[in-house]
C-alpha cells in the first residue's frame, strides 16, 4: 500500500530524514517512535507532501507520489495544535473535508452525523469549536480527519497537550474508530505506551532512520541494537 523508500530531506546542513525507509500495509497501524529530532514527524509530513525529498521516493498504491501535490493525495492528517477553525460550529468543521471533495449535502449531513456519533459529541454538532474542552477538540478533529474517509490516516502526536488520564482514554477511542474504518495509519508519538496501545506495529526512529520495525513485544523481547535495547528500556539477558 504506502512504500518509502530511502528517503532523505535536509534542513540546511542537517539531515532531517537520512535515507528513511517503511512500508505499511492496507488496515495496519504503524506507530512512529523515537526520540525528539528523530524524523518521526519530518517523515510524516514528507508522506503527506509537506516536504520536498531530496532522494528516494514514496510509493502509494503503486504510485509515485513524486510531484504529487497534497491535496490530491487525499489523506486524512490530524496535528497535535487540531488546526480547527474556530468561527465555524462542529459540524462545519467535520463537513470541511467532505464539501472540498464536492460530496452532495444530504451525503455530507449523515456523514458528519455518524461521525460525531462514533466520537460521542452528536449534541454539539452546533456549538463553536473555541467553546469546547481540550478533549472534546481533539474529537472534533479525529472526526473530521476521518469524515472523507481517506485511505491513510496520518497523526502526528494528537493527544501530546492532554493530561495522562485523557490521552490513555483518547488512545482507546482513537483506536476502536481506525479499526471501525479500517484505515491504514501512521502515528507519531515519543511516548512507548501509546506506541505499544494504539499500533500492529511499532517503526522506531532515530537520526532520521527507520532503525527496527515489529511489534511492540517482538521489539522489545529481540531490540536489534544495544541503542534500541536502551531505548526500549530493555533489561540485557544474564
Amino acid at each position: 500500500m504506502l512504500v518509502v523508500e530511502d528517503v532523505s530531506v535536509h534542513f540546511g546542513e542537517k539531515a532531517a530524514l537520512d535515507g528513511a525507509s517503511l512500508e505499511i500495509g492496507p488496515g495496519e497501524v504503524v506507530a512512529l517512535l523515537g526520540p525528539s529530532g528523530s524524523g518521526k514527524s519530518t517523515l510524516l509530513r514528507a508522506i503527506a507532501g509537506l516536504e520536498t525529498i531530496e532522494s528516494g521516493r514514496i510509493l502509494f498504491n503503486g504510485k509515485d507520489l513524486t510531484g504529487v501535490p497534497v491535496h490530491e493525495r487525499g489523506f486524512g492528517l490530524m496535528f497535535q495544535s487540531y488546526a480547527l477553525f474556530p468561527h465555524l460550529s462542529v459540524a462545519d468543521n467535520v463537513a470541511f473535508g467532505l464539501r472540498m471533495k464536492n460530496v452532495a449535502d444530504d451525503d455530507v449531513r449523515a456523514r458528519v452525523a455518524e461521525v460525531l456519533g462514533w466520537v460521542g459529541l452528536e449534541q454539539f454538532a452546533l456549538r463553536r469549536v473555541d467553546r469546547l474542552s481540550g478533549g472534546e477538540q481533539q474529537r472534533v478533529a479525529l472526526a473530521r480527519t476521518l469524515a472523507p474517509r481517506p485511505p491513510l490516516v496520518m497523526l502526528d502526536e494528537p493527544v501530546g497537550a492532554l493530561d495522562r488520564m485523557l490521552r490513555e482514554r483518547l488512545v482507546e477511542d482513537i483506536g476502536g474508530l481506525l479499526d471501525r474504518e479500517g484505515a491504514a495509519a501512521i502515528y507519531v508519538t515519543h511516548d512507548h505506551e501509546e506506541a505499544r496501545a494504539i499500533s500492529d506495529r511499532v517503526a522506531i526512529m532515530r537520526d532520521g532512520k527507520v532503525v527496527q520495525s515489529g511489534p511492540y513485544q517482538t521489539l522489545a523481547t529481540a531490540p536489534a541494537t544495544p541503542w534500541v535495547t536502551e531505548f526500549l528500556g530493555v533489561k540485557p539477558r544474564t
